[in-house]
């Protein structure tokens, strides 16, 4: 029986196959247009003609930032550097890569403005300045690293696969294994001082972070624990490697002079490969030291500026809850109930919408908020009369919308990647009004009932980005924070009849410069706002007369206060911030005459060493970016695959050890892929036409193409698991996406194979073929709806599902495989602690007494050593206890249920090169049952076991996992057991 093919002929010749395979996957690998700008420094390739219009200014932004740092570090770059531009989420990023070949890739969207965590000028000088530290930082070449590049033909890009690589790329680029704090913190320390002092070397918020950690006694990370748990388990997770790399940047020009700076972080001939060694040549003393004199700086530093500010009454401050929230989004204040609505995201929980009593302090969760931002969370808006909230989700995407009704409990999505954030209500017509982030432009939208289509405003010019709006009470007018590309902040108001009209004449009702104005809220019963700003250095409360334009300061805050809501007469809701994120408080509402000021670490060191003023890159408009122009057109990837490195290899086959070679191709965006393993045996107990291993794989746009004679794999030299295989092979796979709202995915693949010369399964290595070749065609599709919550290391909650149909064709046989299988994970109340419940079905049709047509189970299913997932005791062809393919059967039922415990994290535990980062431990009870409908070939089998799993962090970068675990089993009466080690290389 054939369930997807019918009566398909099943004697094939490999041409016929061919012709099915063509049949199959016509028409013909496509990929998407692309657009290239080239000068001899930049290939910048965009996706999207629409974005024609930006490109010479990233041109421009790019030869501008590669000029400045050619000088500063003494780099030359050669050949072109590649750029991507993209439109892929709704908020402004960047990423740079150099192995095997320079890469940055820039998203277009406007950067967010959150609690003032990035400030900077226009985004793409911003974005270029900060990522080409990167490139040339990490590129930079001593005389050995020219030397291996030259006999390894380029930069050695590490692979798992083949882990020998992860050596050679050390000695091609030894500068990209380094902490993230160090790369992060040296490139925000010059991109400040090359935007003239605008960035986070001398950001405010950065300042307000180590102000409150030495006010409240905090924990400073040093720089193990700030990788092994400091980026980890606290609400700013990866964020905390600007924050203390930038820091420590700072301390070490404040005390020494950028001069040496320079000579620690240049990679010239004589300097030290790993940086760590590298700052101890030119400092004179190891990097943990100096990193402890700086946090005694830091404090003395720290408690001279809240002296400072202690100068002058500190506003007191009255907790709502004791709870620390994390990160927060505007809040919502329904004063009838006595509630603030808010999203928040802390250690423990995934993101989530919650209702805070203003009685008692009670945070109450409502619903979850998946792909939450990290420091606003979401965009939440409020109806009053139908009691519903409005959000978005998908923050770090393109974001959707939704609404939950307080009454009901009903949720859903209403708008899918309508690209809407920033949204407010108005009560006069029941519309939301919000601001959409498209091909990077910045437009007010007003969305009416039933809230599913937004309705272009007004769009903005490039370079102008409105946000933190708000609606007043009358439902007249609209406000927000207006920046344009110099990095000029106004709060501004709009007519929202005169927008309706298409008039969309502002009115500035106060230039804050540099300084963002945040969050500014209409009072209810006074013609005032209500906003906070960094003006004075600490983000303190102002009020904005409306009558008399006058703007006032009502606080003096020791950390920083944030969203402000008026409260009754004579009091504000605030967030203020402390170690731990913010925690809703109540304030008293009065002017201000002083406050206390505060000395900026940043602007103490352009002082005492002002030949950083020098660093000042000026703009990127002078550079006379035409006659630089050497190509404007398409971009054929294809083209422009080259050889990327090639390298010597090990592998095994058998009991056989291989030496060979690896070539790995590309081209320059790596959208096309193509590596080939060449390798030799030479053990004489192999046959003459097993010696040679031969594999190819081609991966671009989705497809994979693979061919294969004698396969053999690095890590069948330690077993026990082994996916060599004799004979020969090929397979073209075709893998889409079928929904994308992430964490829910939706995917599905379909493949085409041959196999020749067989002596085992493909997927059994311990049954022989009853025939020497195969045809196959497969299919299936994979859902995934996974989170977890800050600080968390593996997927805590949600639900999984797979199908996957198999059509084997052997002789003159058809044998259909079907098997799926379902996940649920339920969070426990310990944190990061769930139980899972997992569960595998299938059968197959066509004759059960061939190997072909049954499906096989046993063991751990880990390597020695490894590189694919650690827990595979949870793969469905795992059977911890018993044998590899041990049991097998034409049909199976197979459930597990696993208690998943936190992970304990080290804060220091090991050396700088090598370190332990967490240990996690489980335990699971499975059991299975084959061939259920044949009492006579019935067996059964149950498996309980634990295993624990050490995160390993080697060079700083390179991530691996031991694991030790033990099963027992039993079979039929018989028990056996399982003792599994594995170092699973990452």
């Amino acid at each position: 029986m054939n369930l997807l093919f019918g009566n398909i002929p099943t004697r094939k010749s490999s041409a016929r196959f061919a012709l099915l395979l063509l049949i199959v996957f016509a028409p013909p690998l496509q990929g998407q247009k692309l657009y290239s700008l080239q000068t001899k420094r930049m290939n910048l390739v965009s996706y999207d003609a629409a974005a024609s219009y930006v490109l010479p200014h990233v041109g421009r932004c790019f030869e501008n930032a590669i000029s400045f740092h050619e000088k500063l570090f003494g780099y030359q770059c050669e050949g072109q550097i590649a750029v991507l531009l993209n439109d892929f989420n709704d908020f402004g990023n960047g990423a740079a890569g150099v192995v095997p070949q320079n890469l940055v890739s820039l998203g277009m969207s406007p950067i967010s403005m959150s609690f003032e965590t990035l400030p900077s000028n226009e985004r793409f000088n911003w974005i270029m300045n900060h990522e080409l530290v990167h490139i040339v930082s990490l590129d930079q070449a001593a005389g050995r690293d020219r030397f291996f590049r030259s006999i390894f033909f380029g930069k050695v890009s590490p692979k798992h696969e083949q882990p020998l690589s992860m050596i050679y790329s050390y000695y091609t680029a030894p500068r990209t294994y380094s902490t993230r704090w160090y790369r992060e913190g040296l490139a925000v320390f010059i991109e400040t001082w090359m935007a003239g002092g605008l960035g986070r070397a001398l950001g405010s918020y950065d300042e307000m972070v180590f102000r409150t950690m030495v006010r409240d006694s905090a924990f400073f990370y040093d720089p193990i624990g700030l990788e092994s748990e400091g980026t980890k388990v606290d609400f700013q997770v990866g964020a905390n490697a600007y924050l203390y790399g930038t820091r420590f940047m700072t301390y070490l020009v404040y005390t020494y002079g950028p001069a040496k700076f320079m000579e620690w972080i240049r990679r010239v001939d004589g300097s030290e490969a790993h940086y760590a060694a590298q700052f101890e040549k030119v400092y004179g003393r190891p990097m943990d030291e100096e990193w402890e004199t700086w946090i005694a700086f830091e404090h003395t530093w720290q408690n001279m500026n809240l002296d400072s500010i202690r100068t002058t009454s500190v506003t007191p401050v009255r907790p709502i809850t004791h709870q620390v929230l994390g990160s927060v989004s505007r809040s919502i204040l329904d004063s009838s109930a006595g509630v603030l609505y808010a999203g928040v995201n802390y250690p423990g929980q995934v993101a989530h919408l919650a209702a805070i009593s203003l009685k008692d302090g009670n945070v109450r969760p409502i619903c979850e908020v998946t792909g939450g931002a990290l420091y606003d969370v979401t965009s939440l808006a409020y109806d009053p009369v139908s009691s519903t909230l409005f959000y978005t989700t998908n923050n770090n995407s393109w974001r959707n919308l939704e609404s939950y009704n307080l009454k009901t409990g009903k949720r859903g999505q209403i708008m899918h990647e309508g690209r809407v954030g920033d949204i407010v209500f108005r009560p006069e017509d029941r519309s939301l009004w919000g601001i959409r982030h498209f091909n990077g432009i910045a437009t007010i939208v007003r969305i009416p009932p039933p809230h599913n289509e937004w309705k272009q405003v007004h769009s903005f010019p490039y370079g102008k980005v409105l946000f933190d709006i708000d609606i007043s009470p009358d439902g007249k007018n609209l406000s927000g924070t207006l920046t344009d590309e110099r990095g000029r902040q106004q709060l501004v108001e709009f007519s929202i009849d005169s927008l309706l009209s298409g008039n969309a004449v502002m009115t500035s009702l106060f230039d804050f410069e540099n300084s963002v104005p945040a969050s500014f809220v209409y009072a209810p019963r006074e013609n005032a706002m209500y906003g906070t700003s960094y003006f004075t250095g600490v983000s303190n409360v102002y009020r904005y007369d409306r009558a008399t334009k006058e703007m006032d300061i009502v606080t003096n805050s020791e950390s920083g206060f944030f969203r402000p809501i008026p409260y009754g007469t004579d009091s504000l809701i605030v967030f203020a911030f402390s170690g731990k994120g913010f925690v809703p408080s109540l304030v008293a509402n009065r002017k201000q005459t002083n406050v206390g000021a505060i000395t900026f670490l940043g602007n103490s060191t352009i002082v005492r060493y002002p030949e950083l003023q020098e660093w000042n890159v000026g703009s990127p408009a002078r550079v006379p970016f035409d006659s630089l122009t050497t190509f404007d057109g398409a971009y054929s990837p294809m083209s422009h695959v080259s050889l990327v490195s090639a390298y010597p290899m090990a592998e095994g086959y058998k009991d056989a050890v291989a030496a060979g070679w690896r070539f790995n191709f590309a081209d320059r965006l790596y959208l096309n892929t193509i590596d080939v393993d060449v390798s030799y045996s030479s053990h004489s107990y192999l046959k003459s036409d097993e010696r040679l291993h031969v594999a190819t794989r081609y991966r671009g746009w989705g497809w994979t193409v693979t061919a294969a004679y004698n396969g053999a794999d690095f890590y069948d030299l330690f077993g026990p698991v082994k996916t060599g295989r004799k004979g020969y092979w090929a397979k073209v796979e075709k893998r889409s996406t079928l929904l994308f709202n992430e964490p829910e995915i939706l995917e599905s693949h379909l493949s085409v194979a041959g196999y020749g010369g067989l002596e085992r399964l493909p997927e059994a290595q311990n049954i022989a073929a009853s025939f020497d070749r195969m045809y196959t065609i497969s299919g299936g599709i994979q859902y995934k709806f996974l989170r977890k919550s800050l600080g968390g290391v593996e997927d805590e909650k949600g639900t999984t599902w797979y199908a996957h149909v198999d059509n084997r064709f052997v002789r003159s046989q058809v044998f259909t495989l079907l098997d799926g299988g379902f996940d649920i994970g339920i969070p426990l109340p310990l944190g990061h602690s769930s139980i899972w419940l997992r569960s595998a079905a299938g059968t197959s049709f066509g004759g059960r007494s061939d190997p072909f047509a049954n499906f096989y189970f046993g063991g751990f299913g880990n390597n020695y050593v490894d590189y694919r997932d650690s827990k595979r005791y949870r793969e469905t062809g795992s059977f911890p206890g018993l044998a590899i393919d041990g049991v097998g059967g034409g049909n199976f039922g197979k459930g597990m249920v696993e208690w998943v415990a936190p992970p304990i994290r080290f804060r220091r535990f090991g050396l700088p090169k090598l370190y332990a980062s967490f240990i996690h431990c489980s335990a699971f009870l499975s059991g299975i049952v084959t061939n259920a409908d044949r009492s006579a070939l019935r067996a059964s089998a149950l498996s309980a076991g634990v295993q624990a799993d050490v995160r390993l962090v080697a060079f700083s970068s390179l991530d691996a996992t031991f694991s030790v675990g033990y099963a027992i089993a039993s079979e039929s009466g018989n028990r056996t057991d399982e003792v599994m080690a594995s170092l699973r290389i990452q």
